[in-house]
């Protein structure tokens, strides 16, 4: 796939106020500095069209960028925040299960991993929340470059291990590097042949 554009259309924090065109959606979410922006950034190859911060859990508001003229880029607020009072994190925490409930749009999420940690429970939780609603989902594995190849390949077979704990089977999943454009193809690659199925079906 190509990116011929990427254009950030609006932020809100209310599902009913998405846009209103059927267009696929893919929503991007993780905990706080996952990298999540600087992988939409690196997919899109633009350097600020996802903010990026020192700060993590600056993503608060549902975000949507249109790309291409025919499917929509979801950045969606981190789960587990640093420094967030409880009272808003229930709030985020709130329409972002809205948002994965309500949103018909919604073809499927990709869900951001660190790769140089073992398997957190919180990534797993919510994987599992998806699994129980029936939300397709992809894991991406970021940070890809801050490992030599051996400790990657270890970190993401332990992951499999744990999910097949409880995953019958294990999502499809990518490596990437922000700063080295790893993974950004076989991503592209995957969107398109999923948009491309959507549109047969049509």
């Amino acid at each position: 796939m190509q990116i011929k554009s990427a254009e950030f259309v609006m932020s809100n924090s209310e599902v009913a106020k998405c846009p209103k065109n059927r267009l696929p959606e893919y929503a991007f979410i993780g905990r706080s500095n996952v990298g999540k922006s600087s992988l939409i950034n690196m997919l899109m190859q633009r350097k600020n069209l996802a903010k990026t911060s020192g700060r993590p859990g600056k993503t608060q508001l549902i975000n949507h960028f249109i790309v291409n003229q025919n499917w929509y880029l979801v950045d969606l607020p981190g789960y587990g925040y640093a420094r967030v009072s409880k009272s808003s994190k229930k709030t985020f925490q709130k329409f972002i299960t809205n948002y994965f409930e309500k949103r018909q749009q919604l073809v499927l999420a990709f869900v951001l991993i660190d790769c140089r940690h073992e398997p957190q429970p919180i990534d797993l939780e919510f994987m599992q929340w998806l699994g129980e609603n029936q939300i397709p989902f992809a894991m991406i594995f970021t940070k890809a470059d801050k490992l030599k190849p051996n400790a990657l390949e270890r970190n993401i077979e332990d992951y499999k291990t744990k999910m097949l704990e409880t995953w019958e089977e294990i999502p499809p999943y990518f490596a990437t590097s922000s700063s080295k454009g790893t993974g950004r193809d076989e991503v592209l690659q995957y969107i398109d042949a999923i948009n491309e199925e959507i549109s047969g079906n049509l």
